[in-house]
C-alpha cells in the first residue's frame, strides 16, 4: 500500500473508532476514490451513512463491501439491518441467513458480535409486529432474540409487554420478574412489573413496586402517574 493511502486509512479509521464520523467520512471517501478495493472501508462508510440516515448510500456501501469480500459477516449483517430499516424484511432475512451460512461452526457457534447483531434484528422485527398489534408474531421474534442474547433486558421487557397486551398476564409477570432479576437498576422493568401486578388484581403489590421506583428514581413521572391513578384518578388525569 502506498504511503499516502496508508495515511488516509490510518486517519479515517482513527476518527471512525472515535465515532467522529464527519471527519472519518472525508478520509474514507478519498480512499474509495483512489483505490476502491478495501471492503472494510466500504463497511465503515456504510455505518457512517446509516448513522446519517442515508439508507440508500449505506446499502450501496455494504453491498460493495460484500462484492469485495462475500464472507464479510459484519458487512452482511449491517446490510441486513439497513434492509430491515428500509422495510425490506425478506431481503434482510435472506442476507443474515447467508451470513449465518458463512459461519464454519454453524448458528450454534456464532461469535458474540454476530449474536448481538442478529438478536437486535429479531427485536426490531418484533417491534414492527408489535406496532401493528400482531402479538403472536412479535412474541415469536422477541423470543428468538432472547434465545441468542438472554441478557438483553430491553427486549425481554418488550416480550413482557407483548405477552401482557396479548392477554397472557401470567407469562408477562414472569418476564418482568426476570428483567428485574437480571438488572435491578432497569427502572422501566419495575414500572411495567407494577402495571402487570395491578392488571392481575394485586393492587397492594403494584403500589409497593411503584413506591420503590420513586425511592430509586425520585420524581419518576411514570411511577407517580400510576400511583396517582390508583390512589386518586383525578390527579392522574392532571399528571397526563
Amino acid at each position: 500500500m502506498e504511503e499516502p493511502l496508508k495515511q488516509l486509512l490510518t486517519l479515517g479509521r482513527g476518527y471512525f473508532e472515535k465515532k467522529q464520523y464527519a471527519q472519518a467520512e472525508q478520509y474514507l471517501a478519498k480512499i474509495v476514490e483512489q483505490n476502491p478495493t478495501f471492503a472494510d472501508v466500504f463497511n465503515m462508510l456504510g455505518i457512517i451513512y446509516h448513522d446519517q440516515g442515508q439508507f440508500a448510500r449505506a446499502q450501496r456501501a455494504f453491498e460493495s463491501a460484500l462484492k469485495l469480500n462475500p464472507a464479510y459477516t459484519e458487512a452482511a449483517l449491517n446490510l441486513a439491518v439497513i434492509y430491515n430499516d428500509m422495510g425490506k424484511y425478506a431481503e434482510a432475512k435472506e442476507v443474515y441467513q447467508a451470513a449465518l451460512s458463512q459461519q464454519k461452526g454453524g448458528p450454534g457457534e456464532l461469535d458474540p458480535y454476530v449474536e448481538k447483531k442478529i438478536a437486535n434484528m429479531y427485536g426490531e422485527i418484533g417491534d414492527v409486529f408489535a406496532s401493528s398489534g400482531v402479538w403472536a408474531k412479535a412474541i415469536e421474534e422477541y423470543r428468538r432474540a432472547l434465545a441468542l442474547c438472554p441478557q438483553f433486558v430491553d427486549i425481554r421487557l418488550k416480550l413482557g409487554n407483548a405477552l401482557r397486551d396479548a392477554g397472557d398476564n401470567a407469562a408477562a409477570l414472569i418476564e418482568y420478574e426476570q428483567v428485574i432479576a437480571q438488572n435491578p437498576a432497569f427502572i422501566p422493568g419495575h414500572i411495567q412489573y407494577g402495571v402487570a401486578l395491578y392488571s392481575a388484581g394485586r393492587r397492594a403489590e403494584a403500589v409497593q413496586v411503584w413506591e420503590d421506583v420513586l425511592v430509586r428514581s425520585p420524581g419518576n413521572k411514570s411511577a407517580q402517574m400510576y400511583l396517582n391513578l390508583v390512589k386518586d384518578p383525578g390527579k392522574a388525569e392532571q399528571a397526563g
